[in-house]
This record gives structure tokens, C-alpha cells and sequence, in this order.
């Protein structure tokens, strides 16, 4: 019976120390007071699934194994001069990360199949390195095709890397890739779960999307490789997405985000070559800006542009993601553009792929609506994460507008400054908004609580 009290005491003791803890560690590393108030909501109220968690899902930058890549250095090159600068791009710069580059060209692929035909060009044409990462490599028939194209090249001679984010690509095994690795491609996990799942790393995810030939071209967006995101064929249950070619100077800070990416996961440098000079230069228009974000960025880059893209739209303000999630400074910059004039809207599948963050969005789209802000809603998944400013910038990457976007994951992103490059990105858009639908619908009292508790509980998406 003694040694039961006491064991009883010792645990007490200890959970009082674990919470205390816990505690501290929120306070000081959520950057929102949101995000503290849902994790210690889940750790005081739940202790025995919110301590365990937190461990594994909580925090931000400053995990032990995200503190161990070192933050990527792009490399900057000719720019446009400051004073000729976009707002948004000088506001980057104070941030470290390089300003925007000319003589670029750009090329938007609007469909699946589109995608799915530039990542086949981009490998069969490959002649000497092949660099793709991506969240999710799926099992499919579309995921065999491309590793089937990836072994032949490598075969061939060809260098072969490819990052594949854990999570996302869980069920990826090397097993699946073994025809890859065994022609001398090289395949790496990025932040593995199960090698240190303590460690709060499993939170912090690589979303990036990029595929690079030959150090010339890059294909990139916000398009994994799966049947549901590209094909050969048309696909009924195909999610709308949005990608992009793109040549020129801005490739090699896609080069730069893989290089430091792939030396974290994998351990190898891969030497970045001098840029041509010569006859093969691209001599594009195309004003670029490529904009990384997560653990490895110094401060919220991508965040903090749409911030100051909201500030300063004058005309309008396009917004297509899968999920609206955002914290509440940038829901409240977006509501005073509405307020103001500005022609605010808001693209957002009609029914998504996640049903809590369809309930997290309800108040928010509400919110914006009430503001003169227009809810768009597309009646099937949409996956692009698309933002248009006016006539003066336009935004395609990996980011939504969400807080794991936004604050936790590795993202990408190019901000283009040009508006002949801007009007393709516009053309599309309206193209979604023209098939959809507008507005929210009144809800009941039940469904407004369970919106607000999912809004509640929005920052540990």
C-alpha cells in the first residue's frame, strides 16, 4: 500500500513537471496566441492525447531535427533595381531573400494533363540530372509511370534525385522504388516519423513541389504526383490544380531550395553549375521572385506578403486555395481590403478533401462575406494555391492559406511581377470562378458551434 501511494505521489509530481513544461514551451514558441490557447485547451482538457501530441505535432521552428538544416542561402543575382521594385518585392528583400530577376519565361500548365505531359518532357529530355521533390509519390498507375521513366534515365546515365516528403509519401516504400535505386537513382525521406518521433518533427512537413532538368528548367506549382493531381488521360475524379514551366535566372533558386533540402535528408551537396552565358541563355521577359518559407526561412516570408499584398491591393484581390484557414492578422487584413473596395475573392472547393477544415472555413468566409468580400465555391476539389494583385503580381506555389502552410511547413512559391505573365494566371481564375457558384448559406446554431469549435482547434491542423 506504501509503495502505491508513493508511486502515486511520483506520478503526480511528474505530470504536475511534464505540464509546467509543456507549458513554457508553448508560451515562448507559438507565434500566434491562438495556437497556444487550442494546445493548452487539448493538454489540460485531454491530457492523455494532448501531451502525447504535442510532442509529436507541437512547436514551430526550433524542433531538434528541423535546427540541424541549416537555413538556405539564395544567391542573388541581377535584380530590379529597388526603386522600380513591387512593394511586396522590397518588403522580401528587408527579409533576405533575393529580389525579383528578369529575362525569365513562364509558361502555365492549366490541367492535368497538362502537368502530367511537362513532367514526362522534363524527364525524357533530361540529358545529364533530374532533381524532383514532391509531398506525395503515390503507388498508382501514374506514380509506377514516372518511377519507370526516372529508372530509365538513370539507367541511361543520367543523374537521379529524388526527395519524397515521409508523411506525405508514407506508403512509398523503397520496395515500390527498388527498379530506381538499382539503376544508381538516389532516393531520400525527408524528416523520417519514426526515426525520432518525439522530436516534433512529424509537424513540420516538406511541401514543396519542384522538378528540375538539367539545371535549365524547373516544373513547380502546387501539383503532387498522383492520378487524383495529373494523368495522360482525362480523369472524372481529378483535382483542379495549377503549375508552371519555367526558365531563366530565377531556376537557380529552385536549384538552391533542392540543394539545401537534399543535403539535410540525404546528406550528399549537389553542385549547382554556373549559368550559361552563351547561346542557350533564356532572354524571357518574365519578372520572377522565388520566395521559400518554413524552419529553414528566417522569419514568415510567404505570410507576410499576402499581408502586404492585402494592404496593398488597390483594385482587386483573388484568392484560389483548397483550404482557408488563415491566422487572425490575415483575416483581418483581408476583411479591411473588402471594406475598402476592393474587389475581394475567395475560391475554395465547394466540398474539399478535409471535412474539419470545411468546417474551420465557415466563420471565416462568413466573416469576409459580411465584409463585401465574394465567397467563390467551385463545385469540385480545387488544389492551386493562386493569388492575383491587381494586375501588378500574381502567386503560384505549394502554400495555402492556412497556418501549417503558412507558419510550419517547407513551401515554395514564385511571385511573378510582369503583367503579360499576370494575365495567364488571371485568365485561369476567372475561368473557376465562371463555372462556380457564389456566397454562403445561413447556418443554425448547431452548425455555427461546431464551426467555432473547429475554428477553435484550426492552429493544430
Amino acid at each position: 500500500m506504501e509503495w502505491n501511494l508513493l508511486f502515486g505521489h511520483l506520478a503526480v509530481v511528474g505530470g504536475f513537471l511534464l505540464a509546467a513544461i509543456l507549458v513554457m514551451s508553448i508560451l515562448r514558441k507559438q507565434r500566434t496566441s491562438s495556437a497556444a490557447f487550442a494546445w493548452l485547451l487539448a493538454i489540460f482538457f485531454v491530457p492523455y492525447v494532448g501531451v502525447p501530441f504535442y510532442l509529436i505535432f507541437g512547436g514551430r521552428k526550433l524542433k531538434r531535427d528541423a535546427h540541424t538544416k541549416e537555413d538556405i542561402h539564395l544567391e542573388v543575382q541581377e535584380t530590379i533595381p529597388a526603386k522600380e521594385s513591387d512593394p511586396i518585392d522590397v518588403m522580401l528583400r528587408e527579409y533576405g531573400i533575393p529580389g525579383a530577376t528578369s529575362g525569365n519565361k513562364v509558361r502555365l500548365c492549366p490541367t492535368g494533363i497538362d502537368i502530367y505531359n511537362e513532367l514526362v518532357k522534363l524527364i525524357e529530355n533530361a540529358e545529364h540530372q533530374i532533381l524532383i521533390t514532391t509531398f506525395i509519390l503515390s503507388r498508382d498507375e501514374v506514380g509506377k509511370d514516372i518511377v519507370e521513366r526516372l529508372a530509365r534515365k538513370a539507367e541511361s546515365g543520367v543523374t537521379v534525385r529524388l526527395l519524397l516528403d515521409d508523411i506525405g509519401s508514407m506508403f512509398t516504400s523503397r520496395r515500390f522504388l527498388k527498379k530506381l535505386i538499382d539503376n544508381g537513382g538516389k532516393v531520400a525521406y525527408f524528416m523520417p516519423l519514426f526515426r525520432a518521433p518525439f522530436h516534433g518533427n512529424s509537424n513540420l512537413r516538406n511541401h514543396r513541389k519542384i522538378a528540375i532538368a538539367d539545371q535549365k528548367i524547373v516544373l513547380a506549382g502546387g501539383t503532387n504526383i498522383a492520378n487524383e493531381y495529373i494523368g495522360p488521360e482525362p480523369c472524372e475524379e481529378r483535382w483542379t490544380d495549377l503549375s508552371f514551366v519555367l526558365q531563366g535566372p530565377a531556376v537557380r533558386h529552385y536549384i538552391e531550395v533542392f540543394q539545401s533540402d537534399w543535403l539535410f535528408a540525404h546528406g550528399e551537396k549537389v553542385n549547382i553549375i554556373p549559368p550559361c552565358t552563351k547561346g542557350s541563355a533564356i532572354s524571357g521577359e518574365g519578372v520572377m521572385q522565388v520566395v521559400p518559407s518554413g524552419p529553414d526561412v528566417p522569419r514568415d516570408p510567404v505570410h507576410d506578403a499576402l499581408l502586404t499584398a492585402a494592404f496593398t491591393a488597390e483594385k482587386r484581390l483573388w484568392i484560389v486555395t483548397p483550404y482557408y484557414v488563415p491566422d487572425e492578422a490575415l483575416a483581418q487584413a483581408l476583411r479591411l481590403a473588402a471594406l475598402r473596395g476592393v474587389d475581394l475573392r475567395v475560391v475554395v472547393p465547394a466540398k474539399s478533401n478535409h471535412k474539419l477544415a470545411d468546417l474551420a472555413r465557415g466563420t471565416h468566409l462568413r466573416d469576409l462575406e459580411e465584409c463585401g468580400g465574394r465567397v467563390v465555391k467551385y463545385p469540385h476539389m480545387v488544389h492551386a494555391k493562386v493569388i492575383v494583385v491587381d494586375d501588378r503580381l500574381a502567386v503560384v506555389g505549394s502554400a495555402n492559406m492556412d497556418m501549417r502552410s503558412l507558419f510550419l511547413n517547407y513551401e515554395i512559391v514564385m511571385f511573378t511581377y510582369s503583367e503579360a505573365d499576370v494575365k495567364p494566371v488571371s485568365d485561369w481564375v476567372q475561368g473557376l470562378i465562371d463555372v462556380s457558384t457564389e456566397g454562403t448559406v445561413p447556418v443554425g446554431m448547431v452548425r455555427d458551434t461546431i464551426e467555432g469549435a473547429a475554428r477553435l482547434v484550426a492552429p493544430l491542423l
